[in-house]
């Protein structure tokens, strides 16, 4: 009887996806692909041979049409999100400006430790029909191209130059994106002719593995000194950040949270930890969040901060705490644990959690949590006023809760920068654990739309039943809308408030809260905007194949949204909503801005000196 062959020829673009295709990963005892596909744009850089390579494939690694490489980067990192970074999708460019188009979105996975796959076209290796279209000259320094700029946006980065090296090279990458302190986007450059090079590789590997997510157990010294710690606490309160959901230790949280009466305190990312209604929920932290949350920060003493990585904007870490505040880092991530002169506890924070939970019989004094109760009870006041309709000019408050009172509690929610993210971040209620995604780890106009069909792929796949919702200012919408187009053509609904304020309305705010006068934010306020025409966002959306309506108020909403819940495809529903009296003004704390020292206007000058008045409460360097 003949032996089974040892090896198999093959190009390099078909053992990379031959290999993508035979890796695994269990999720709640089920096991399925770690990579759940990719999305696409062909060029010259990648169509002949990885295009070839991906079609073989199919019917097992779906490739999803593109219509910017930047959008596409945005879905993977959205559909990441949604699968708690358990899965990943690859993204795939030509060489050139397809692959720059996805530096944007590197940096977005890389700030949020987001799990992402980039394929992009190389340089020739042989040089020989040097210099080739799109492709740039370096002449001190032939081997220096674009792809190089993806170093610094990369937790992973290698260039093929041979194709052997993805037998090491592929493993390597996949480990970094499941790895949960050094998780982020890995980025392999594919040279045009290696692409298409042969290699007799190893028929062992493409087996078929089951990988495993890392649970670092922490260690138990750091886990007694965070007990000894805590139990000097008088006013003890707990951050919980992305990383919670991560590594799906939110009963462990609550149990925690629970067993101590300490209060909880949610970051941007670590929105929907715990219900809105749960007892010990104060609400949201930072520059972006609620009184309640900021009032206990500034009082307490002894701070659990569990899964975040403590950005200054999103918890108002430099600021927003006492002077003498200890902190107490839970962490996977060394690096994010020891922030702030922590206390570290390095490791898993399911595991860490569960330890500190046995360590200790710890009680927080009930006066404590009861005024950090009545913290939050006064806050959920404030918002209800805040969303009502008619309280003022139509607003995004108002949107949001029409949009909150109206959906289903599993229903996804996505936004991110402008002035949604705080909106959204201050008035949603979390009806569901894990159902809230606003990316403000990079902050990144246009990834509400991309991000918001990357996620509905994901939905689609665990939850088809219900919706992804949309939160848009006009700004992003203008900056990146095609993949309304990319969820009719594929068939992932998504609902798409655009909330149309004419043009960068929070940053206008900025701009005259540091005493400038309004300029080129607003359209109206632009100069060089000569004509001031209006966008008909209802009939661009039908344009790309949408179902759409314009609403004049936050009623009318509500009567179009119960019509997108019920269509059968991608609904876009437009409202005005007011530049200067619709925001919501409480639940601030203060942050570091740049503003000029010297100024020809005493408006600028004096918000500067106003505004450097209050440093004092600036933690500086601890």
């Amino acid at each position: 009887m003949a032996s089974k062959p040892t090896t198999v020829t093959l190009t390099t673009a078909q053992a990379i996806v031959r290999y993508l295709a035979a890796q695994y990963i269990e999720i709640d005892g089920v096991k399925t692909r770690v990579c759940g596909g990719g999305f696409g744009i062909f060029g010259h850089g990648n169509v002949t041979c990885l295009g070839e390579a991906l079609y073989d494939h199919k019917d097992v690694l779906p490739t999803y049409r593109g219509q910017n490489e930047q959008g596409m980067g945005f879905a993977a990192a959205a559909y990441a999100k949604a699968y708690l970074r358990r899965r990943f999708m690859f993204c795939t460019a030509s060489a050139g400006p397809g692959t720059a188009n996805l530096l944007t979105s590197a940096a977005l996975a890389h700030a949020n430790r987001l799990p992402m796959l980039l394929l992009c076209g190389d340089a020739f290796l042989t040089r020989l029909p040097d210099p080739v279209l799109q492709q740039l000259e370096h002449f001190g320094n032939p081997t220096f191209g674009l792809n190089d700029a993806f170093k610094a946006v990369s937790r992973y980065w290698d260039r093929i130059t041979h194709p052997a090296q993805i037998i090491q090279s592929l493993p390597a990458a996949l480990n970094t994106m499941l790895d949960p302190a050094d998780c982020g986007p890995a980025f392999i450059g594919l040279p045009q002719d290696v692409q298409g090079w042969t290699y007799d590789y190893p028929v062992s590997f493409f087996e078929e593995r089951v990988h495993r997510i890392r649970r670092q157990m922490p260690d138990a010294a750091e886990i007694a000194d965070a007990i000894a710690l805590l139990k000097t606490a008088k006013r003890p309160m707990i951050i919980a950040g992305g990383g919670v959901q991560y590594s799906g230790a939110v009963a462990e949280l609550t149990e925690f949270a629970e067993s101590t009466g300490i209060p909880v305190v949610e970051t941007i990312a670590g929105r929907a930890n715990l219900l809105a209604d749960h007892p010990l929920n104060i609400g949201p932290i930072g520059v972006t969040g609620s009184d309640s949350a900021n009032a206990i920060a500034e009082k307490a003493d002894v701070i659990f901060a569990i899964g975040t990585r403590l950005q200054d904007f999103t918890t108002g870490s430099w600021t927003a705490f006492s002077h003498d505040a200890k902190f107490i880092g839970v962490n996977v991530g060394r690096h994010d644990a020891a922030k702030h002169m922590s206390m570290t506890v390095v490791g898993d924070a399911k595991l860490a959690l569960d330890q500190l939970s046995m360590g200790t019989t710890y009680k927080a004094p009930a006066t404590w949590t009861k005024d950090a109760q009545a913290e939050r009870a006064n806050w959920d006041d404030y918002v209800a006023e805040n969303v009502r309709i008619g309280n003022r000019p139509a607003s995004y408050a108002q949107a949001i809760g029409a949009v909150n009172a109206a959906c289903h509690k599993r229903d996804r929610v996505v936004a991110a920068a402008g002035g949604l993210p705080a909106e959204v971040t201050a008035n949603w209620r979390t009806l569901d654990i894990g159902t809230v995604d606003v990316e403000f780890g990079f902050s990144c106009m246009g990834y509400e739309i991309a991000g918001g069909w990357g996620a509905r792929i994901a939905q689609s796949e665990m939850e088809p039943d219900k919706d992804t919702i949309v939160f848009t200012g006009d700004g992003s919408y203008l900056l990146m809308n095609s993949d309304i187009y990319s969820s009719v053509l594929s068939q992932k609904k998504i609902i798409v408030l655009v909330l149309d304020n004419g043009g960068f309305a929070v940053i206008n705010k900025l701009q005259n809260n540091t005493g400038n006068e309004s300029f080129n934010n607003l359209i109206a306020d632009t100069p060089t905007a000569t004509e001031q025409v209006s966008v008909d966002f209802e009939a661009h959306a039908r344009s790309m194949g949408a179902l759409a309506e314009m609403v004049e108020n936050p009623a009318d909403l509500a009567e179009a949204f119960a019509r997108a819940k019920a269509a059968d495809r991608t609904y876009v529903i437009c409202m005005k909503v007011d530049a200067y009296e619709g925001w919501t003004t409480e639940g601030h704390t203060w942050w570091e801005v740049g503003t000029p020292h010297i100024s020809d206007s005493k408006r600028v000058t004096d918000a500067h000196v106003d505004w450097e008045t209050t440093r004092d409460r600036q933690r500086k360097g601890v």
